[in-house]
């Protein structure tokens, strides 16, 4: 697994496929948990021939579709009074509810299909749908698309790579090297240039 997906590794080698829906129903509610990077890592799995990607992809539909609907009932039921309580501790306060419910109202209800792609507002976006007063149908249409975009991006790229994970290994080995020279360079050179420049205002 590559370093920032490895401490995922043991979590899906344990509970597999519950690790998938799990992680990713309670982050679609506003829980703060790596729905996103547990999507692309169990595609990974996939690719490598530890999962089934079917049932992968599958599993984290069902899951953000039902995540999602649970947040709208939270919003639909009390959103900003549960915002106010408990918002910080899912990272969701009464500032950044506040934003991301003008950037919704703004946008209307296809912004209900891309938030699956933005973080933050993937967490808030039932919340902040609920507390709008979208209409449940309206917002289910458009949140299953979302699901369905989602999930077949990240599965999909995952799986590919995956399913070439050791040759994508060699050539990183391989090339590592060259590629930390030329940060190191690149980074060498902005130093430099942002120091010419102070001088140069000076």
């Amino acid at each position: 697994m590559p370093g920032p997906l490895a401490h995922l590794a043991p979590l899906l080698g344990h509970y597999g496929y519950w690790a998938v829906g799990v992680v990713i129903f309670v982050e679609d509610f506003g829980v703060p948990a790596p729905g996103e990077t547990i999507l692309i890592a169990a595609g990974i799995y996939a690719g490598a021939g530890r999962l089934n990607i079917v049932a992968v992809a599958v599993i984290a539909f069902v899951a953000a579709v039902a995540g999602d609907n649970v947040g709208y009932l939270i919003g639909r039921s009390g959103g900003r009074a549960f915002v106010h309580r408990w918002g910080r501790y899912v990272f969701l306060t009464p500032e950044r509810f506040r934003k991301a419910e003008l950037f919704f109202t703004r946008h209307g209800g296809a912004i209900v299909t891309v938030a699956r792609f933005i973080e933050g507002l993937r967490q808030a976006n039932g919340i902040i749908a609920g507390t709008s007063g979208m209409p449940w149908r309206r917002f289910l249409a458009f949140n299953t698309l979302g699901a369905a975009l989602w999930v077949g991006l990240w599965a999909t790229l995952a799986y590919l790579a995956g399913s070439h994970i050791t040759t994508l290994y060699d050539e990183i080995t391989r090339y590592q090297l060259y590629v930390l020279i030329a940060l190191g360079v690149l980074a060498a050179a902005l130093v430099v240039r942002h120091l010419l420049h102070r001088r140069h205002r000076s």
